[in-house]
């Protein structure tokens, strides 16, 4: 199922998604300061093109100032262009019934689209969260 799912994805707007995020890397990578941003836009770029069946947990530990600081530098300069693109997206995907679960997809990329420094993409099946 996750790999129709994720056939569909690509189809209808995964492949966008993953070339802004692509485009983001690249255009970090030129400076030598932000490669870190560049890495990890290119990760969540691969996340974008095949997402489901895997999930963006939190690395764990405190973050830091760097990445604390990364992450609001990321926000100002492609953070909340990625996000608009996720919300344009989702919504035409919402109005066809069929395409509901991509547009939930979509949304759920947003939080690491705005933020990705100090998160990390592992297979669901090997993710089991913490029972309270």
């Amino acid at each position: 199922m996750n790999a129709l799912l994720n056939i569909i994805w690509l189809l209808f707007g995964g492949i966008w998604l993953a070339l802004g995020y692509f485009a983001a890397g690249i255009l970090c990578c030129l400076l030598i300061v932000t490669i870190p941003f560049g890495i990890a836009s290119f990760r969540i770029g691969v996340y974008a093109l095949w997402p489901f069946g895997q999930t963006v947990i939190n690395r764990g530990g405190p973050l830091g100032a760097f990445s604390t600081i990364g992450n609001v530098i990321w926000l100002l300069v492609a953070g909340i262009w990625i996000a608009v693109g996720h919300v344009l997206t989702a919504i035409p995907m919402f109005v066809s019934i069929i395409g509901i679960p991509l547009g939930i997809a979509n949304l759920k990329l947003i939080p690491v689209s705005l933020a990705p420094l100090g998160k990390v993409i592992v297979p669901s099946s090997s993710y089991l969260p913490m029972v309270r």
